[in-house]
């Protein structure tokens, strides 16, 4: 399915390279103001063109079809849609005959017959992350002062911030590789007991969500796997004071699937990016052997270095759908 919520509801649309992609939202609250300037600091964040990303460059310009009036949301469905512009179609034709490794031509093209959409991706690509990070815009707004923040932490497995990075992303670009990275999350002033238990816990919605960002591969909260290599007396977290509030944060700001008035805070894996400059062996369905691929196309080298304000995006979605029951 392509929509999310219960009621904060997500639905995304389109294709990476056809006429549009964008999100509708139902459940937002009326009275909200906004306006397409409102979308634009993180739809920046989010925008390509910096070394080891993509050089397709669109407008990534908000079109508000519907839900707002007179400046403020009116509590109909709100509907936000991006133009696609520059697009190489031609650059796909290839990957029905010879699927990609890494990605979801050959799932895809079984699962519908091979009438699914393969350029660029189609409603797979990362481009759907758009109005990913719109719905984040309004979702942000409807928590209200709860702050959600996201940060990468390591690129190809280096930490240490930008600097450090160049040079692990020089290697890739001249390899013709991809490399991956690990983004966290914090949120602060999420009220004590949002969440539910079991199916409906914090963290299984805001994995359930994170999850569907093409290219993730890990989803930790607060100690996550470290935890199993500790013992109880290492991972407890000690109550410190009447609000809450812990002397340390192992369980990542959840409890039995509530929030505990602590930080909220994860992590999260990115896969390197599957096209990769590199000559790859496919099966090759026109000849019915094994072949050489050499994928075309643009393509980020890393692609999570794009990826902390759609992670930010994600958690906010999840709990504006949360805070609303």
């Amino acid at each position: 399915m392509d929509s999310f919520g219960q009621k904060f509801r997500v639905s995304l649309f389109g294709e990476s390279h056809g006429r549009a992609i964008g999100v509708v939202m139902d459940g937002v609250p009326a009275g909200i103001p906004l306006s397409g300037q409102d979308f634009m600091e993180d739809i920046l964040r989010r925008k390509s063109g910096a070394k080891g990303t993509t050089p397709r460059i669109e407008d990534d310009k908000p079109e508000i079809l519907s839900g707002v009036f007179g400046g403020k949301t009116t509590g109909a469905p709100l509907t936000v849609a991006f133009r696609n512009n520059n697009v190489r179609s031609s650059d796909y034709e290839i990957f029905k005959v010879m699927p990609r490794p890494g990605h979801a031509d050959f799932a895809a093209g079984v699962k519908w017959d091979n009438h699914n959409d393969p350029r660029g991706g189609g409603h797979f690509s990362g481009r759907l992350t758009l109005p990913v990070v719109a719905a984040g815009v309004v979702a942000k707004k409807m928590i209200g002062d709860v702050c959600v923040n996201a940060r990468l932490l390591e690129v190809g497995g280096v930490s240490g911030g930008p600097e450090k990075w160049q040079e692990v992303l020089d290697r890739a670009i001249k390899d013709g590789d991809s490399i991956g990275g690990v983004v966290e999350c914090s949120i602060d002033g999420v009220p004590v007991g949002v969440g539910e238990p079991f199916f409906d816990s914090v963290e299984s919605l805001v994995s359930h969500a994170v999850f569907s960002i093409p290219g993730v591969r890990g989803v930790e909260f607060g100690d996550g796997f470290h935890a199993a290599r500790m013992r109880g007396s290492e991972h407890n977290d000690p109550i410190i004071s009447g609000d809450g509030r812990c002397g340390k944060n192992g369980a990542g700001g959840v409890n039995g699937g509530l929030a505990n008035g602590n930080p909220i805070v994860f992590r999260v894996a990115f896969k390197p990016t599957s096209s990769i400059g590199k000559p790859q062996n496919t099966y090759d369905f026109s000849t019915g052997s094994m072949g050489t691929l050499e994928i075309p196309g643009r393509h980020d080298v890393c692609f999570a270095l794009r990826t902390p304000v759609v992670v930010e995006a994600m958690a906010a979605i999840a709990l504006a759908d949360l805070m609303s029951r």
